[in-house]
Parts: C-alpha cells; sequence; structure tokens
C-alpha cells in the first residue's frame, strides 16, 4: 500500500526536486536540527521513497513531516518551482487517512469543525483569558499567553456603507480565532476600507478559512469549509483577510474547491494589499505626523506564501512611522498555526530568536499582519511592547491625525 487518497503528491511533482539543497539555508527546522530529514529536500526524498515503496508510512515518515512548520520559504528559493506546500498537507492527509490515532482524531476534530463554530471558540478564548487572570497561566501553552485582553464585538451578519464614492463591495472573513480574539483589527480593517470607498459585507454564513484543517491533513473538512465560503462570497468584488494565513489558504481555494474556489481565490486579496494599493492611488491620507519606529515582522504566509512584502511597509510609512527591519531572512517565527502546541520547544527557540531581533531594533511596537505571529511575538516580549497589525496602527494614526491626537 502506498498512496490510497487524491491528496497525495503526484509523481511529477516529486520529480521535481532536483536535490541542489538551495531550500535547505531558508528552513528553519534545519537550521535547528541541521538533520537532513528535518529539510525540505530530505522531506522529498522521505515522500520519494514511500511512493516507490521503499519506505512505509509509519511513526517515523509522521515524524519528518510533521516537524515541517510549513512556511513555504524553501518555495521562494526553489529553481524547479517544487510545490511544497501543497505536497506536504496531501502527505498529511494521507497519514491521517493510513496511521488514525486517538491524538489525530481530536486535533482533526478541534481543527476541521470546532474551529468552525464561533461560540465555541469564543468560550474556549474565555476559558485561556480566566486561567491567565487567576495566574495558572504556566499551565497552559504558551502560545495562548499571546492571546490579546479583547472585549467581545458582534461583526457577524453586518453591512457597513462606503464613505464617498463607492468603489466595489468586500466581503471581510472573519475567521476563527480573529472573530473572538482579536476583533480590533478587523475594526480597523472595516473602518479603514469604508474610508477607502468600499461597501463591507461580514456576512453571517461565512466559517473559517479551512488553514489549520488542510495543515492538519484533515483534506475533507477543508474542502467542506472551503466549499461553505464559495457559497457565501459569491457575489462580493473582493473577499479580504486580515491574517496572513487566512489569505494565503483562500488564494488556494482553487486546489479544494474547484471551479468555484478558483473564482473566489481571483477575488481574495490580503488587507495589506488593498490598503496599500488605496494609499498610493490617493483614496487614502497620508499623514505628516512623525510617529517613530516600528520594527516589521514578516509572516510566512505573507513573504514566502504570497510573496507580499512592501504592502504593510507602504501602510506603515503612511501611518507616519519610520520602518526598522528585524529579519531580512524572514525566519518564521514558530508559531505555525497548531505547529507551535505540538513542538513546544523548538517553537520557543524560534520565538526567543524572532524576539532578541526586536530588542535589538529599538522598537516597543511591531507590526505583523498576521494573528499566529502577533500572538507568538506578544508571549515571548516584554510586557511594555506592543504588537498589532499594520491596518491597525494606520487607522489609528488616520484618527488621531483627524481629532488632533499625539501619536
Amino acid at each position: 500500500m502506498v498512496w490510497i487518497t487524491p491528496e497525495a503528491p503526484a509523481p511529477f511533482e516529486l520529480a521535481q526536486c532536483v536535490g541542489c539543497g538551495l531550500c535547505l539555508a531558508v528552513c528553519p527546522t534545519y537550521r535547528l536540527t541541521a538533520d537532513e530529514t528535518a529539510s525540505p529536500r530530505g522531506r522529498l526524498a522521505a515522500m520519494a521513497a514511500v511512493a516507490d515503496g521503499t519506505v512505509a508510512i509509519d511513526s517515523i515518515f509522521d515524524d519528518v513531516i510533521g516537524f515541517c512548520l510549513q512556511c513555504r520559504a524553501c518555495q521562494v528559493v526553489c529553481p524547479a518551482l517544487v510545490p511544497f506546500g501543497r505536497m506536504i498537507e496531501g502527505v498529511r492527509a494521507e497519514i491521517k487517512v493510513q496511521k488514525p490515532s486517538l491524538a489525530r482524531r481530536a486535533r482533526s476534530r478541534v481543527l476541521g469543525r470546532w474551529v468552525a463554530m464561533p461560540g465555541l471558540v469564543r468560550l474556549g478564548i474565555g476559558a485561556a483569558a480566566l486561567v491567565r487572570r487567576a495566574g495558572l497561566g504556566r499551565w497552559m501553552p504558551r502560545l495562548l499567553a499571546g492571546l490579546r485582553p479583547s472585549a467581545r464585538v458582534e461583526l457577524r451578519g453586518r453591512e457597513f456603507a462606503a464613505v464617498g464614492p463607492e468603489r466595489g463591495t468586500a466581503a471581510l472573513l472573519l475567521g476563527c480565532v480573529m472573530e473572538s480574539g482579536f476583533p480590533q483589527i478587523h475594526v480597523a480593517t472595516i473602518e479603514t476600507l469604508q474610508r477607502a470607498g468600499y461597501r463591507v459585507v461580514t456576512s453571517a454564513g461565512q466559517a473559517c478559512c479551512g488553514a489549520l484543517a488542510a495543515h492538519e491533513g484533515a483534506a475533507l473538512d477543508a474542502r467542506r469549509l472551503a466549499q461553505r465560503n464559495v457559497d457565501v462570497f459569491s457575489g462580493a468584488d473582493f473577499v479580504i483577510a486580515d491574517a496572513a494565513g487566512c489569505s494565503s489558504h483562500l488564494k488556494e481555494y482553487g486546489h479544494w474547491a474547484g471551479e468555484g474556489g478558483a473564482d473566489l481565490a481571483s477575488r481574495v486579496r490580503d488587507v495589506t494589499e488593498i490598503v496599500a494599493e488605496a494609499i498610493e492611488a490617493g483614496w487614502l491620507p497620508v499623514s505628516n505626523t512623525d510617529r517613530g519606529p516600528v520594527a516589521v515582522q514578516d509572516p510566512c504566509h505573507l513573504r514566502h506564501a504570497q510573496r507580499i512584502v512592501d504592502e504593510p511597509r507602504i501602510i506603515l510609512r503612511a501611518a507616519g512611522y519610520r520602518i526598522v527591519e528585524i529579519d531580512e531572512d524572514g525566519l518564521c517565527c514558530g508559531a505555525a498555526g497548531a505547529w507551535g502546541l505540538l513542538h513546544p520547544e523548538a517553537s520557543d527557540t524560534l520565538a526567543e530568536a524572532k524576539a532578541s531581533q526586536v530588542h535589538q531594533a529599538g522598537s516597543t511596537i511591531v507590526a505583523s499582519a498576521n494573528v499566529g505571529c502577533e500572538m507568538q511575538l506578544r508571549a515571548h516580549l516584554e510586557g511594555w511592547y506592543r504588537v498589532a497589525h499594520p491596518v491597525e496602527l494606520y487607522w489609528e494614526a488616520v484618527v488621531d491625525d483627524a481629532t488632533g491626537t499625539v501619536g
């Protein structure tokens, strides 16, 4: 028995790798371990060995594949254009089917189904907040310490009119953790898009984007969530996500939801793209106030998966901030969805390296366009650091300038 699901890597995909090794230098897990099996090249070799029957899908293979953060840094440097991200998701789907376990079923249930239940997610985030307030934070995963102390804001099923001439309709993906744990980012996104001339809708029937399910290998759940969103967002000019992991996954809906998914994917924009475009077009104001330095952290699924680098910086400069770069390689912070919870020691090592880069930058404000990265940074930085979304910082600057408040 080799591959038994349609998610498995195709022979031509496995044959694409030329073994050049350019991926090794940019792979976070290889840099941590110097172990070939912890590199993209090593993982592809393991996949090929399974495909030709040399290696079985066993616990060792599971560990090799499971240790990948899925940061996509390897895809940026690969001269053969190996679609490594899709392949690793496909192999994880194979492992889920061929090597079922109670732990894997539980993770699939949480990441494929429970995250699509807003009430349940809200309950979980509230419970984590209670644990922290009770002084018992040391008993829960460190990543969860990065959750914001958020008040509930009901945004689902609403419509927000454009300010001035309407340029189109933007459907906002509320997401799973974002809706309950980070509503301030959504509010900043909505108000910025309104000011840019977009009517914003937050459809009541939408679901989690499915990225966490896909990364876990819960392919059927990922397809179900994708199809639900395809149906819900069918009438919008643009589909906007303000978490990089979500926008990246939405842009791959052609794989997860066929023709309808491909149509939706063509209309997806990360919020940094549409806001930067509006600034450059003159639809949004540019601040003349010097608000000081801001350290910029590039989420992997923005920088590597979507190749979006300039846009967050355009937004922050327009808000009056001076950009401080912290990592020219854009190495992963170690959050990586559920990966940081499953590999806490390696996750902490990567996070501490990122925190050290922030310390050296000399700014107490850090901009990150992905909720998982924000949580990881906040959990590993001292309390006087502020981690916020670029659009959040931009909209605050717009409001400050309008009211005469010093930023």
